[in-house]
């Protein structure tokens, strides 16, 4: 049976002179909305308990196995307010289908795919008048979340799970928006190892991120580039975003996915929107290497990286220990800017969804 998310409304929620200054400049994940989804899943009862609520703390016992045992998996998406005022949702089926992945990988029961919509829809609703005006990249960015929420110590799956939806209103992932950043090539530390939990969105392979994130802030650059855990041979994420890298004849680059990079819904849409602009997606094994030689021969004239949050963010160069490799002339290339205004049109109604990517809430 489906979920139901009733609605218990907030007591004093902000008032609109309050929710207008976070949404004058709401930056990134700092703000969130009067509401969240909630439900409980239970190894005798399965789902139920769903309601929307009031934001707010919740209170976990010391002993919660997510504490202990890193048991959670988690999604990102967002919701855009178009020129009429509606507002739309860009493939939510895609991030629900990923998020039972990466439940079925972390041994955490699935969400339905209708429950996982149902959640948001409700929530969007409820809290609509959070969503951003104006376009630009200013949206309502959704995180959909489980965790484990047993109290015990014991290394087995948890036999009573939380599953939350907050949302926030957002603007540029990055404060600079589009302005091109650079990447450290990271040699000692990985992000995800075959067998392991890469190809799932869960907390641990952002955390296993953040020495290398560190490295690469301590060398000057905002962005890591991680490679193969095996070799240190194949390039594999920049960060917690895809990787693209554009040839001089006309062809697009990305890994292809091994298990130990994040299938990103980004991704997977620019690979489709590829031939419409005139590009050859090729998915392969990139060797980190040659990948540096090209940037330097010219062969590579354009890179980026991708995901929910940051929607398209150009590469202005790599550095790999005492070296440097600037792609390009340094600047936002032609193909990297296109694939990024076509999406942002999509997912902003300005253009026609002739992919059926889009889904209105209201």
């Amino acid at each position: 049976m489906s979920l139901s998310f009733d609605v218990h409304p907030h007591p004093s929620p902000a008032t609109a002179e309050e929710r207008a200054v976070v949404l004058a400049a709401p930056g990134f994940g700092r703000h969130f909305t009067d509401h969240m989804a909630v439900a409980t899943w239970t190894v005798e009862d399965g789902w139920g308990d769903a309601k929307l609520v009031p934001y707010g703390g919740e209170t976990f016992n010391p002993a919660s196995a997510i504490f202990h045992y890193a048991q959670e998996v988690f999604e990102g998406l967002k919701a855009y307010r178009h020129a009429d005022d509606s507002i739309w949702l860009f493939r939510p089926e895609a991030n629900a289908q990923r998020m039972v992945d990466s439940a079925e990988r972390l041994a955490l029961p699935t969400l339905p795919v209708e429950d996982f919509i149902a959640s948001i829809e409700a929530l969007v609703r409820q809290d609509a008048a959070w969503v951003p005006t104006g376009g630009g990249e200013n949206s309502l960015y959704i995180r959909p979340f489980t965790v484990a929420h047993e109290d015990f110590l014991g290394v087995r799956p948890a036999r009573t799970v939380r599953y939350y939806c907050i949302a926030s209103p957002s603007g540029p992932y990055f404060a600079e928006g589009a302005k091109p950043v650079d990447f450290w090539v990271s040699r000692h530390f990985t992000r995800a190892a075959p067998g392991g939990t890469g190809a799932a969105k869960c907390g641990g392979n952002y955390a296993a991120s953040l020495a290398g994130q560190e490295e690469a802030y301590a060398h000057g650059c905002p962005q890591v580039l991680f490679l193969d855990a095996g070799e240190f041979r194949y390039v594999e994420e920049f960060g917690g975003m895809n990787c693209f890298l554009v040839t001089r004849d006309g062809r697009l680059h990305t890994p292809e996915l091994t298990g130990t990079i994040l299938p990103g819904v980004t991704r997977r849409s620019i690979l489709e929107l590829a031939r419409e602009r005139g590009l050859e997606p090729v998915e392969e094994r990139i060797a980190v290497d040659e990948m540096l030689a090209g940037v330097r021969s010219g062969e590579i004239t354009e890179a980026f990286a991708c995901g929910t949050a940051a929607v398209v963010a150009p590469v202005r160069s790599f550095k790999d220990g005492d070296e440097e490799y600037v792609v390009g002339d340094g600047t936002s290339g032609p193909v990297t800017m296109g694939i990024r205004e076509h999406l942002l049109d999509i997912q902003y109604g300005r253009v026609a969804d002739t992919h059926g990517w889009m889904r209105q809430v209201c």
